[in-house]
């Protein structure tokens, strides 16, 4: 059966893989990022491409209404959209730290919240974390903005898991280790992962369609090295 899927961060790396994955399966695909055209140019049909930044207020609405007009409810949301920082702690500004939340944390929840009236029972939504962000796990210099938000968003999902339990929906989050994506050459120049960014995205596509049978509130790690 065809389902309803929302993906923000759909520009680039995994995102831009999951929105072909799930197209060619033939579902809907909503692509939310802030740079729509990656997407637009690959003309595939039952993909919507929309301009969008999670920091705007009064995009939010935009996805609102084309839900409404459009498909009335969502099945899958997943929340993959990042702003990562490598800077050292003593240099990030105020400014800075909370850019990378309002994308982070911020953003995937006021987008969660926004998306909720329109679930259904067994719809999913799946978070995109870090291992950065796993307690214990290790950790880098220069990732304290970053690492922290990837934190937060494993905590927000327990939460709404348990708020939300009655009513059919599933939360989960998954911690990445390194994906082969151009943030994490960004973040780590000449760093080669074990792991590519379609990998990634086949195992998000599964994962979103059929886990939320076997887990709600969990942080599962995805990750086969360290980093």
């Amino acid at each position: 059966m065809h389902k309803n899927i929302i993906i923000t961060g759909t520009s680039r790396g995994i995102g831009y893989q999951m929105v072909q994955l799930f197209a060619k399966a033939g579902h809907h695909v909503l692509a939310l990022s802030r740079n729509s055209k990656p997407i637009e140019a690959l003309q595939l049909n039952n993909v919507t491409a929309l301009s969008f930044d999670l920091n705007d207020e009064k995009a939010y609405q935009k996805v609102k209404d084309f839900i409404t007009v459009n498909w009335k409810t969502v099945d899958v949301l997943i929340n993959n959209a990042g702003a990562l920082l490598n800077k050292p702690f003593a240099d990030i500004t105020m400014q800075e730290f909370e850019n990378v939340y309002k994308t982070n944390v911020f953003g995937v929840a006021e987008l969660t919240r926004t998306v909720i009236p329109f679930f259904q029972k067994n719809s999913h939504v799946v978070t995109i974390s870090s291992m950065g962000g796993v307690q214990g796990s290790m950790k880098f210099p220069g990732l304290a903005a970053y690492s922290s938000s990837k934190a937060a968003v494993i905590t927000l999902t327990e939460l709404l898991a348990e708020e939300y339990k009655d009513s059919g929906i599933s939360f989960n989050v998954l911690a990445l280790g390194a994906v082969q994506t151009e943030m994490l050459e960004e973040a780590f120049p000449g760093y080669v992962a074990p792991i590519s960014a379609l990998e990634m995205a086949e195992y998000i596509f599964n994962f979103s369609l059929t886990a939320h049978k076997y887990y709600n509130g969990k942080m599962l790690q995805v990750s086969n090295s360290t980093p």
